[in-house]
């Protein structure tokens, strides 16, 4: 089994709201909105476990093709329930490279 070395980045929760942030290279990324569609996400830490990005695993299934939009709507709604249970970002940028987009833009 390899074990990859992340940072674990504590997530910022702004009061009376839903908004959650975090400090990255980048500086300061609204989670639901940039580390889901980061490189660098590879979890989010709920209790003493870092969960998979469902992103990850999405991406994974990407073999050449296109995702069916399901795919990637189970994962939004996936990750964003992490985020609401938990308390930091998994994240392997080990460079400090920061925000790394996972899919690319079209335009």
């Amino acid at each position: 089994m390899i074990r990859l070395r992340m940072k674990s980045i504590p997530i910022i929760r702004e009061e009376g709201s839903d908004r959650a942030y975090v400090e990255c290279a980048s500086g300061k990324l609204p989670v639901h909105t940039r580390c889901s569609y980061c490189m660098n996400c590879k979890g989010i830490q709920v209790g003493a476990r870092v969960m998979p990005s469902p992103y990850e695993i999405a991406y994974s299934q990407i073999k050449g093709g296109s995702v069916p939009p399901e795919i990637l709507m189970e994962a939004a709604m996936q990750f964003n329930s992490l985020v609401r249970d938990g308390s930091a970002v998994a994240c392997d940028d080990e460079k400090g490279h920061g925000y790394t987009p996972r899919f690319k833009s079209r335009l």
